[in-house]
């Protein structure tokens, strides 16, 4: 397995572990507000920097 493949789990297990803890503290609105925020401005800034 590459270290690419491997970083690409780690970060898909980080925000699915991210999502259960915002379920558990009851903060799931504001988790999905910030996540959709933050594609936005990403690809914002890939548009500006492409």
């Amino acid at each position: 397995m590459s270290i690419n493949k491997t970083r690409g789990f780690l970060y898909f297990l980080a925000k699915i572990l991210g999502d259960v803890n915002a379920v558990k503290k009851g903060k799931v609105g504001k988790r999905v507000a910030r996540r959709t925020a933050g594609k936005a401005t990403g690809r914002a800034l890939g548009k500006l920097f492409k």
